[in-house]
């Protein structure tokens, strides 16, 4: 009978971990912005990966030196 109470405290006591932190996030604003990571993923990634592409030649001159110093060195 004794294990039953311990494991009920522990039980109530998690829970009330739980709630203390649910309620900390809940006040910083964890959980207000609900509806952009659902419509996220509608968006194309192509305006992403233009902005990624180098615009001239020197950039990628650049990253061939740069890629010939990391072989060296492993």
């Amino acid at each position: 009978m004794d294990i039953l109470y311990l494991m009920i405290l522990c039980s109530v006591s998690l829970a009330a971990v739980f709630l203390v932190v649910f309620i900390i996030y809940a006040r910083k604003g964890q959980f207000e912005d609900d509806e952009s990571p659902a419509v996220r993923i509608l968006f194309d990634s192509d305006e992403i990966k233009e902005k990624e592409e180098p615009d001239n030649k020197e950039d990628l001159k650049n990253k061939g030196e740069n890629n010939k110093i990391e072989d060296k060195s492993e």
